[in-house]
């Protein structure tokens, strides 16, 4: 044990040790100190305000400003975007500045990009009036021109144009003759011309119909232009129209309608003349309006770019800003008023790292009073940390996941790194999709670097995240496949000729007359004439059957060693004695020695039933065996594993509670009186810290029932455990069986006809077949069922995971959706 003791501590096998501090800064240097300490991430503050509410806290109006003006850039982004304009990516190099000179400099951004967006929607809308009104003294006229040579014998006049848009202010002055008031006939016909939504077209017409009991004429024709929405920017078509009309009444009920309708009606003249003067003045004006809108829009575009080269800069700085505050809202004033009192928890080989860093603040700060920096006892367990890298760091996720680690305790992802592929490969064993793993895997890991610079949709974030988790799988898919010699299902004499050869030298079908030993055994893996025999399916099975019980019965004895290591680290006998012990002796009592039977069969190749031997173990175990003995001595041996399992039961379920609550009884006899002396001693600590004691009481039905369930979980789960191994029988006889299906019956199938479309069409299932079902489809679910191993058949053996993770006040952990 002392051998064990001595040895180097294994990185990742347990997290850092942790360390409680306490932080007394100056008021002038708080800022600065926090800052640096962000910089160099690895302190996580508590929060001694807890009870208190964001807007109660001390620097609540610094974090409103660093809000408004992350308000302001992501108004900016928003307006870079809709230009179409790509923001720099690296920022701009220049001097810092200080918060509340950027603070006006955004201020004085939005101010003029608000009004230059306000006179640009002013000029749009003006010249989308004036492109209607083009469209209408078009179209309108054509109309005109008709009803008035109809109506050339008459003497009826159309006296008055309707104009109804009050946005029009502009064109208006055109129009001062045909606006001016002219004695009408109330009995003649009128009209009222206008532009509308293709869309509302058919309802309008509608409407006019039965409003005026049909007594109008309306006249349509398409807009020669799509004309853009002001509300929602986009192109839209429309419709001119005249509707013809007689009487008061009439005009108010039409244009009442076409209001309710959003149309919008222009005034045109009769006159030939007059029409041709306004048109020629509103393209006048159109031209002069496209000029100013293409100069504002150019103003607009570098201003923005203006923008886009310190977007990014700007971006970070409030970010950082604001998580600053927020980090000095988390501290305490002290009695004084002058200094601010923060604690935390950080690794014990920072502290070195973050007294320089506080004594490089103070200087900077050019402050009279150092930080004081303390380490302090605390009563609350650390928080969980993991150093990692890019290669463990999707491992230790996938143990996360389950359950972050309590502090200290052996960490799973130390053999998930090698136990996760492999029994994945168990399941997923065939070289030739194990390529097609490693390639895909490869293609992430050197394009490594451009992709962590990119913004990926999910699943290929979730892919990318776990490329050295893909290496290893198609790597170890590629070993089980050359074991179990299946290329894409197909069988390859890779090492050697097969052990195996025709019963008669005249035999031509060596599958159904059958086939005979005449050499050693295939020196690596399966021997590829098992394939396509009558044996394949019974051998195969037997194989991978018994080899997923040997896997599982190590993966758990490994679980329950681990316990034994994390007893012994926190220095818990009964765990060792009363968890321990037993757990190892039933266990290997059952499937142990199930495991025993197996490789001895193997070995010396008996033809035992170990169905048998391990029903009558329990049914009756003083039974000869006859002929499923494999070795000397074996019906005592089976008596004494099984009187061993019986006595491991009880063994597991009662010392441990009665021990603990002796130890407790001893431990507390003067309790009572100790408290009475002491019940002051916590009084001036802050009401949120760490220091303060949580003193439970023992409750031994609690601790007996949580024992109970305990034992009985680990009993019956060591049968439920052992079968769920059988996944990797199961699986890797259908990833098998799936593959010859789709050899056989799509590609050899077709290329069995003397067609080149026919043999194209079948290697194009069996691409996709195999792409979409076999290297997806397959592949997700031998992941999620060694997902399922891992988590409930071999971290429960040993694994809390109810901890919590160190989370460092650090700026390099900011992402882009980080407000």
């Amino acid at each position: 044990m002392e051998y064990i003791d001595n040895l180097p501590p294994m990185d990742l096998m347990r997290s850092e040790k942790m360390t409680f501090v306490q932080l007394i800064i100056p008021v002038e240097s708080a800022h600065r100190a926090v800052s640096y300490l962000g910089q160099l991430g690895l302190l996580q503050f508590r929060d001694l305000n807890d009870g208190r509410s964001p807007f109660q806290r001390t620097f609540v109006n610094q974090v409103k400003r660093c809000a408004e003006m992350s308000r302001k850039l992501r108004f900016f982004k928003d307006q870079i975007h809709k230009a179409g304009l790509v923001p720099s990516p690296n920022p701009a190099s220049e001097p810092d500045i200080e918060l509340e000179e950027l603070e006006i400099q955004l201020a004085e951004h939005e101010h003029e990009l608000i009004e230059m967006n306000s006179n640009s929607e002013k000029l749009m809308q003006t010249y989308n009036e004036l492109l209607e009104f083009k469209m209408v003294l078009q179209k309108a006229g054509d109309f005109l021109v008709s009803s008035g040579n109809h109506a050339a014998a008459q003497e009826t006049e159309l006296s008055e144009n309707i104009y109804t848009n009050d946005g029009y202010a502009d064109s208006a002055s055109l129009l001062e003759e045909e606006m001016q008031p002219v004695p009408s006939n109330q009995s003649g016909v009128r009209f009222i011309s206008g532009i509308i939504c293709k869309s509302k077209v058919l309802r309008f017409e509608r409407m006019l119909f039965r409003a005026t009991r049909g007594n109008m004429l309306f006249n349509q024709a398409p807009a020669d232009d799509q004309i853009m929405d002001p509300a929602s920017n986009e192109m839209v078509e429309k419709t001119v129209f005249v509707v013809f009309f007689s009487g008061e009444q009439a005009r108010i009920k039409i244009l009442k309608i076409c209001e309710s309708f959003g149309a919008s009606c222009y005034p045109v003249p009769e006159d030939l003349t007059k029409r041709s003067q306004i048109t020629r003045e509103v393209l006048s004006r159109l031209s002069e309006l496209e000029i100013t809108l293409e100069a504002g829009l150019r103003h607009r575009d570098k201003a923005l770019t203006s923008i886009g080269f310190h977007l990014s800069k700007w971006t970070n700085m409030v970010r950082r800003e604001k998580a600053v505050y927020d980090s000095l809202n988390m501290l305490n004033f002290d009695v004084t008023k002058k200094c601010l009192v923060g604690e935390g928890w950080c690794p014990v080989f920072a502290k070195t790292r973050i007294q320089e860093v506080l004594q490089r603040a103070t200087f900077d700060s050019s402050s009279q009073v150092g930080i004081i920096f303390h380490v302090m006892d605390a009563v609350e367990s650390p928080p969980t940390y993991f150093r990692t890298n890019h290669f463990t760091n999707a491992y230790q996720e996938i143990v996360d996941a389950y359950g972050v680690a309590k502090y200290q305790e052996a960490n799973p992802a130390v053999y998930t790194i090698i136990t996760f592929p492999f029994l994945f490969a168990v399941m997923f064993g065939d070289w030739g999709h194990g390529i097609c793993l490693l390639l895909g895997a490869l293609v992430l890991i050197v394009r490594e670097k451009k992709l962590s610079s990119q913004k990926l949709g999910s699943f290929m974030e979730m892919l990318f995240g776990g490329r050295y988790i893909l290496l290893l799988m198609s790597l170890f898919s590629i070993y089980c496949g050359l074991i179990y010699n299946e290329f894409f299902s197909v069988p390859f004499h890779i090492f050697g000729h097969s052990a195996y050869k025709c019963r008669a030298t005249t035999c031509s079908d060596a599958y159904s007359v059958g086939l005979v030993k005449y050499r050693d055994a295939y020196p690596f893996g399966v021997d590829p004439s098992w394939r396509g025999s009558r044996s394949e399916l019974p051998f195969l099975n037997s194989l991978k059957m018994k080899m997923s019980i040997l896997f599982g019965v190590v993966q758990m004895n490994l679980g329950i060693i681990l316990s034994y290591f994390n007893a012994r680290y926190f220095g818990n006998s009964l765990d060792i004695k009363y968890q321990f012990v037993p757990q190892m002796i039933f266990l290997n009592s059952l499937f142990g020695y199930l495991s025993l039977l197996i490789i001895i069969k193997w070995c010396t190749g008996s033809q035992a039933d170990l169905y048998h031997v391990m029903i009558y173990m329990f049914l009756s175990p003083f039974e000869d065996l006859r002929d499923n003995q494999l070795f000397w001595g074996q019906g005592v041996l089976q008596v004494i594993l099984l009187l061993l399992a019986v006595i491991a039961v009880p063994w597991m379920l009662f010392p441990k509670p009665f021990i603990l609550k002796r130890l407790h009884t001893e431990r507390f006899q003067g309790r009572t009186y100790g408290i009475l002396g002491t019940s002051d001693m916590y009084n001036e600590e802050e009401p949120d810290s760490a220091r303060q004691p949580h003193l439970d009481e023992f409750n031994f039905s609690e601790v007996f029932v949580h024992q109970m369930i305990h034992a009985i979980e680990f009993v019956l789960g060591a049968v439920s455990n052992t079968a769920s191994y059988l996944r990797l029988w199961a699986l890797s006889l259908a990833h098998s069986e799936l593959s010859t299906v789709f050899y056989e019956k799509v590609l050899l199938l077709a290329w069995g006809y003397d067609n080149i479309v026919i043999r194209f069409i079948g290697l194009a299932v069996f691409a996709f077949a195999t792409a979409f079902i076999l290297l997806m489809m397959e592949s997700l679910s031998a992941f999620l069922h060694a997902l399922r191993l891992h988590w409930v058949e071999f971290q429960n053996k040993f694994y809390n995971g109810d901890g919590y993770k160190f989370k460092p006040f650090s700026f390099a952990l900011f992402t882009d959706d980080d407000d």
